[in-house]
């Protein structure tokens, strides 16, 4: 999925898009070194000719793993996904999946407390993990001949996280103290973050009517026993995918594999998700203060279905020529024509692909001195312009290049391909969808794009948050 630029406000919460524990430190690692492949191993021949080649299997516990040999560098990236996210949740029990992926690195059976990021480190590699509403994943790049030490620590927590009342006090506390850096003190955050969840109905569709982070009231509520259950029931290996990508010897990584993870017991089975949401029930509008914001803004949000629907490419590329970049129908015509935004840009599920139904954002932050009810005037008519008048095929055409230049920069590095095939994996059912993804945005017609338009940027599919600065007082 292309990176999207998001707006100012979008921008600062930036890292609650994934909301990642951002962890790269450096440490010497307890196992021995595999041997390298060395510069003259050749790539696949699938690669090649631009497609990768990928091997997908399961273990008997469950694991699903996914390789992609690429010997383009001696480098190899380790990615697990853990499918479960803030969906997954339950009414006054938010926060959890966000809250377990900062537990995931306060030690395990071998591992102490703080040290998996030291390890990989110290063996010249980095680290991380994210939270959305459908996954949580894990990852670690590493120099090739240190296969073993990102599948090791994956697969000791996996295990045996140490999940007891020290370890979830303390960064029961990190996390909120992260919603209070990212959410509450960042002038549009709750915008984005929370009121745009008025778009779902919380009683026939709760795993998209809450935020990924979860609410302090939820996390001051939680107790250990609860995350200790919340562990058993997801973060077992019939619940996860296991992807490594670069420089390796398939044979050796599959034993290792097997040797780490093959003893992991399967746990049960994770409740089904229900999520019943209607669209064009309405529009609802909403005027909101934020104490943060010098500005007023207008944030439009519409329903939109999930990633793997046939309508999801062209609506990203209408999300671009919309709003992405200085010569966006957006930008050109509220910020430097009419000159009554300070931005305006429109992007597409900002927390990433979704398995059900997603948001179709546009954004503008009033100029000084006007009154932001003219700038969601404006707003609205650049999107019942497109949606009487569609795009032009120029439009169109750079909107395509914009997607496939990125398509073909995130090849580029080990990691990037890991996340892509997790990504095809999870959202549209096979990890070779990688290979395809693609055409599926290069078909793409204007009238595609002008009969989405038509479909989901309705008035009465709408949430329009009004959000304002407190009010002066005299």
């Amino acid at each position: 999925m292309r990176r999207l630029t998001l707006p100012l406000a979008a921008e600062r919460v930036r890292s609650a898009r994934r909301l990642t524990c951002t962890l790269v430190l450096a440490a010497a690692a307890p196992l021995p070194l595999l041997r390298a492949q060395g510069p003259a191993a050749q790539p696949p021949a699938a690669r090649e000719a631009g497609q990768i080649a990928v091997e997908k299997y399961t273990l008997p516990n469950g694991l699903k793993v996914v390789l992609a040999e690429d010997h383009t560098s001696q480098v190899v990236a380790v990615d697990v996904w853990f499918h479960v996210g803030s969906r997954n949740e339950r009414a006054s029990r938010t926060g959890f999946a966000h809250l377990f992926e900062h537990m995931m690195f306060q030690g395990s059976a071998n591992v102490k407390k703080g040290e998996h990021p030291q390890l990989v480190s110290r063996a010249g590699g980095s680290l991380n993990g994210s939270t959305t509403y459908d996954r949580t994943n894990y990852f670690e790049t590493l120099p090739s001949n240190r296969l073993n030490l990102g599948l090791w620590l994956e697969a000791d927590r996996m295990r045996s996280l140490a999940v007891n009342d020290s370890n979830f006090h303390n960064q029961r506390e990190a996390v909120k103290e992260e919603r209070r850096l990212r959410v509450d003190n960042q002038p549009y955050s709750a915008a984005i973050v929370e009121y745009a969840n008025l778009a779902f109905d919380s009683t026939s569709c709760f795993p998209y009517a809450h935020s990924v982070i979860g609410s302090m009231e939820d996390l001051n509520a939680a107790k250990t026993e609860d995350v200790q259950a919340f562990f058993k029931q997801y973060y077992a290996p019939n619940n996860a995918t296991l992807t490594v990508v670069g420089d390796f010897d398939p044979a050796e990584a599959k034993r290792l594999i097997d040797q780490y993870f093959g003893p992991i017991p399967s746990g049960a089975q994770p409740p089904p998700v229900a999520c019943d949401q209607k669209f064009n029930t309405g529009t609802i509008r909403r005027r909101v203060t934020d104490t943060k914001a010098t500005l007023p803004a207008t944030l439009q949000v519409y329903r939109i279905p999930a990633y793997s629907h046939a309508d999801t490419p062209a609506l990203e590329l209408l999300a671009t020529i919309l709003g992405q970049g200085e010569s966006s129908r957006l930008n050109r015509s509220l910020a430097r024509e009419a000159k009554a935004a300070v931005q305006a840009q429109a992007f597409v599920n900002p927390f990433g692909p979704r398995l059900g139904p997603g948001m179709f954002m546009g954004f503008a932050i009033a100029n000084q001195g006007v009154r932001v009810d003219s700038v969601d005037a404006l707003l609205s008519a650049q999107i019942a312009r497109l949606t009487s008048e569609g795009v032009t095929e120029a439009e169109l055409t750079k909107a395509k290049n914009l997607y496939r230049a990125d398509q073909i920069t995130d090849r580029q590095r080990a990691l990037n391909v890991a996340e892509a095939l997790q990504t095809s994996n999870m959202f549209l059912g096979d990890p070779n969808a990688i290979n395809t993804n693609l055409e599926r945005y290069m078909k793409v017609s204007v009238d595609d794009v002008k009969r989405v338009a038509a479909t989901y940027l309705r008035p009465d599919n709408a949430v329009i948050l009004i959000v304002t600065p407190p009010e002066v007082q005299p």
